[in-house]
């Protein structure tokens, strides 16, 4: 997915999240492409790296969705509703 974003967007900086590249699930183009990441596939990839799924959602939820980084900041989707 991730290939096929940077191929549509050539001339575009687009940030992304160091070890998430499976759980992107789109793009939001509307004003800066952003990265749209599935938190559920975020927390997936951090349990079988071998973290606790408690510790998982703390590191998760402070150092990836807590980190601002400017107008084109990862999206973070809820997508387990």
């Amino acid at each position: 997915m991730l290939d096929s974003i940077l191929e549509n967007f050539p001339d575009e900086e687009i940030l992304i999240a160091d070890g998430f590249d499976d759980a992107i699930i789109g793009v939001d183009s509307m004003l800066e492409p952003r990265i749209i990441y599935s938190v559920v596939k975020c927390l997936d990839i951090l349990v079988e790296e071998g973290m606790h799924i408690e510790e998982a959602m703390e590191h998760f939820t402070f150092n990836v969705t807590g980190s601002y980084v400017g107008e084109k900041t990862p999206i973070w989707c809820w997508d387990n509703y």
